[in-house]
């Protein structure tokens, strides 16, 4: 995927770290983890002692177990270092532009669409120039390339350090949330004061939580309001500093945002779950279909291509030619809201879905024309039919995953907001187990009897369409729940 979700599977461990620390101060740390992964693969494909034996014939002598550590230490130092870098690069990108200005608020805007076009960029390049190198000229210089890039960036990081901007760390956000749980359950017993002028918050103009604005007091969620509850007892003594027994209202707050964001995060789990059909039944799909152009064959895995291609051409056009049309009509600064974005992607992803769908049924009609049916062979119809759904698909990306990156940047907590770019990249390592699910109940289901299944070995005797179908009616419903998930989402208040 050419996107900012290539490794999400480990996103998680963005998020039990406490990244905003390491964002904020600028620690480079993650980005070395990255480089010593690729440093460590480059050698483990290089140094003979390192790599399996050459294989003699048919006959492929086994890695040693030295080899297999040496080989997934490089792995997960990636991974690890993927974790880090990707929650806090689009954040701390974004951090340079001053919400204070309405141009370079503007510009904040674009960088999220300018980001998300240098990925895919950099998605392009690996996919098919890295892959030609790796597969003609050698794994050791495949990997030895993108690590002496990885060297390049890191060097530019910190090149360009003195030019940043850099908010102050605000510490842990699980730890602040984990606070406001058990000083509430403390005090389950007190009631909250209907005037909220009465709950807790510094006196100061600056908030308790060093480098971010203070938050202002929503109705909802009264019973987190009990944390902020100043106790009888807490009023004699003045004793305010516990904050495991009371908390600001600016912290009760953040958990409150989370919470409030949670129906909007959820209904991007179908999304990524759709997303996922692209390294998977769309290429099992294309390999039942005419590869060839002459003497040429077409990978059907490389067709991923058109949706790189998708996403960089629609980048420029939505920030470009979109987003100033958009704002003559809205009168919005960026064309539409975050929500606004993320919906119109939901939509393009249900007509995704339906383009699959339709190119499946025409193969099917196809092979069952040419007597095909009970062949496991590729039905002559081009692969190229595909070119539809991959671009569409694009297109939904741009509109989603960007919106994503925005509305969690935007709508985060100061001090929070990492965790919470952490978070809309899990929905994608979420989706990818929810398509798991899917695929495992719908063949279990449609197996039963001896049957061959929507999706069986030979895919010219089951029904890939109904699959596809079943995808966009899900995501239908999910467009739908969005839909009053939206309408209900309240924006926070800082002061």
């Amino acid at each position: 995927m050419g996107s900012v979700d290539d490794d999400s599977s480990l996103v998680e461990q963005g998020l039990l770290q406490d990244e905003e620390s390491r964002r904020y101060t600028g620690d480079g740390s993650v980005d070395f983890k990255g480089r010593r992964g690729m440093c460590t693969l480059t050698l483990s494909a290089s140094v003979p002692a390192l790599k399996p034996a050459e294989c003699v014939g048919s006959i492929c002598p086994s890695a040693t177990p030295a080899q297999y550590a040496v080989f997934f230490f490089g792995l997960y130092m990636i991974a690890l270092g993927t974790g880090g870098i990707k929650p806090c690069v689009s954040s701390f990108g974004a951090d340079q532009f001053d919400d204070t200005d309405s141009q370079e608020r503007i510009k904040k805007g674009s960088f999220f669409n300018w980001f998300y076009f240098s990925i895919n960029i950099g998605a392009l390049v690996s996919s098919s120039l890295i892959v030609w190198i790796q597969e003609n000229r050698g794994w050791g210089l495949g990997f030895g390339i993108p690590a002496l890039f990885m060297g390049l960036a890191i060097g530019s990081f910190f090149i360009g350090t003195p030019l940043y901007r850099f908010q102050k760390p605000g510490g842990s956000p699980i730890t602040r949330m984990c606070q406001v749980v058990v000083a509430s359950f403390q005090k389950r017993n007190l009631a909250v004061p209907e005037d909220s002028s009465l709950l807790y918050e510094t006196p100061e103009k600056t908030s308790a939580i060093e480098g971010s604005r203070k938050l202002g007091h929503s109705d909802e969620l009264r019973c987190l309001d009990r944390a902020a509850v100043v106790s009888e007892a807490e009023s004699k003594t003045g004793n305010y500093s516990n904050p495991w027994r009371l908390c600001t209202v600016t912290q009760v707050e953040e958990l409150k945002i989370l919470i409030r964001m949670f129906p909007v995060w959820a209904t991007g789990i179908i999304f990524a779950a759709v997303y996922a059909q692209m390294s998977t039944l769309f290429v099992e799909q294309g390999t039942m279909m005419d590869t060839t152009i002459g003497s040429f064959s077409i990978p059907p895995a490389s067709l991923s291509t058109f949706d790189v291609i998708s996403v960089i051409f629609w980048v420029p056009v939505y920030d470009r030619v979109i987003v100033p049309i958009a704002r003559k009509f809205t009168g919005k600064e960026r064309g539409f809201t975050e929500l606004q974005r993320m919906g119109i992607g939901l939509f393009i992803s249900i007509l995704c879905m339906s383009a699959a769908a339709v190119v499946e049924i025409v193969r099917l009609q196809l092979a069952k024309e040419l007597d095909l049916v009970d062949k496991p062979v590729a039905v002559p119809l081009s692969i190229f039919w595909q070119i539809p759904q991959y671009f569409l698909l694009g297109a939904a990306e741009v509109f989603t995953f960007v919106g994503q990156l925005e509305f969690f940047y935007d709508q985060s907590p100061d001090a929070m907001r990492s965790l919470c770019s952490a978070l809309s990249l899990l929905t994608t390592s979420l989706g990818n187990y929810l398509s798991s699910f899917i695929l495992t109940v719908v063949t279990y289901l449609t197996t039963q009897g001896g049957k061959p299944g929507w999706i069986p070995n030979n895919l010219n005797e089951g029904h890939l369409d109904n699959f596809f179908w079943l995808l966009a009616g899900l995501s239908l419903l999910n467009m739908l729940v969005y839909i009053v998930a939206a309408k209900r989402y309240k924006q926070k208040k800082a002061t």
